[in-house]
């Protein structure tokens, strides 16, 4: 039996390309090998796209040399199902001729991207013009839980408990300063949360207490975004996370997590530098497995994460990630992680559930959600292109 094409799409143009690097790096280590044959597909912080087998070494990206040996400049070819990586050489001397060549065809991908132009939906669309099967959230899912703000609304809708928020825009800051921080102060107490609408890894989220610290807060996240969330703040909440895998009714939850040992907000640097270089992502915070809030509650946030996944039509694995009111008996959903640091593998362990079984999961969950797409009808004929006369002379009618 032959072994899956599968590739591992990851990096790309986002404040979040470390990171991704080393969720990557981090799965290509536990893939089964007799399974499958495993194709790195970096894209660079300019968005070059490279393979090779330097891109398994963490090494190779302190710093990036695109012109190290081994790396290959390849495209993807969008052809429905195609899957090639193309090669090309440019030509030789003046009259030479270019020549592409097809470095690997994929069967399967994995994207590990955070982020902008990878989490948000862009690498989803890719794929499913390529007709390649995918293990994660589609476009639109991807989208709505990438924009926190329309995540935010989307939840609202559904029912789902969130906290008080309101959204800024970038004009409406720099129009009239004074009018924003007064919006906010009506419409939220301190202390407050400040988010970019579209990044993750704590990036630009910072906590203000009082009017001073509302406007630097909402300059350094308008620094990364052109959206801001204000979210009304928790006084020492409990954080949580659940993750869930799966797709279309066949899914089931993790444990829950608390990192940090419910000590509150966590920075990038508490994240992904502490005691670690970043070299081990989300898997080397502390944090308390299972979280020790009794199982009634336990089983609470395990539905409700499979609600949430359910509600967004999910894939793969995502990471849902909750606050708990330590004042009360009352809980919020902070966001949904639809590529999760280090793909949440760490929860997934402590079920019994290695990584490289996690893997095999998302795979399966791959295929089976592309059998699903095939099943769609992708035409529909008509006689409507026959009767349509566009012209061309002087005087000519268009019918439609």
């Amino acid at each position: 039996m032959s072994k899956i094409q599968l590739g591992v799409i990851y990096g790309s143009r986002t404040c979040e390309h470390e990171v991704a690097i080393i969720s990557a790096v981090q799965l290509m280590r536990n893939v089964n090998r007799e399974k499958y044959d495993v194709i790195p597909v970096y894209i660079s912080q300019k968005g070059e796209w490279f393979t090779g087998e330097p891109l398994l070494d963490m090494k190779t990206y302190t710093p990036f040399d695109p012109f190290k040996k081994g790396l290959i400049p390849v495209h993807l070819d969008l052809t429905a199902g195609s899957g090639a990586l193309i090669h090309f050489e440019p030509p030789k001397g003046l009259f030479g001729g270019g020549k592409e060549t097809v470095v690997a065809r994929l069967d399967c991908v994995i994207p590990v991207m955070h982020g902008l132009n990878g989490e948000d939906g862009a690498i989803q669309g890719v794929l499913e013009m390529a007709n390649i099967p995918y293990a994660a959230t589609g476009i639109t899912g991807s989208a709505v839980g990438m924009d926190k703000i329309t995540m935010k609304r989307f939840f609202r809708g559904c029912g789902f408990p969130i906290l008080p928020d309101c959204a800024l825009s970038r004009t409406q800051w720099e129009k009239n300063q004074k009018e924003c921080l007064d919006l906010v102060e009506r419409e939220l107490p301190y202390p407050v949360f400040v988010k970019p609408a579209c990044l993750g890894s704590s990036i630009g989220v910072s906590r203000a207490d009082d009017r001073d610290g509302l406007r630097k807060s909402l300059e350094l996240a308008f620094s990364y975004d052109r959206r801001v969330l204000v979210e009304k703040g928790l006084d020492k909440p409990i954080e949580v996370n659940c993750s869930v895998a799966g797709f279309d009714g066949k899914r089931k939850a993790s444990v829950l997590e608390m990192p940090n040992s419910g000590a509150g907000f966590l920075d990038f640097s508490e994240k992904y530098l502490a005691g670690s270089s970043g070299s081990k992502g989300m898997a080397s915070l502390k944090r308390i497995v299972p979280a020790p809030i009794g199982d009634e509650l336990t089983a609470t946030l395990q539905q409700l994460s499979l609600d949430i996944f359910d509600a967004m039509d999910c894939k793969g694995v995502v990471r849902i990630d909750y606050m708990l009111d330590r004042h009360s008996d009352n809980y919020y959903i902070t966001e949904i992680n639809t590529i999760p640091g280090s793909l949440a593998y760490y929860l997934w362990t402590e079920t019994g559930l290695p990584y490289s079984g996690l893997i095999d999961e998302m795979v399966d969950c791959a295929m089976r959600a592309h059998e699903e797409k095939e099943r769609n009808s992708f035409a529909f004929q008509s006689d409507i292109l026959s009767g349509v006369c566009l012209g061309g002379k002087k005087g000519g009618k268009m019918k439609l």
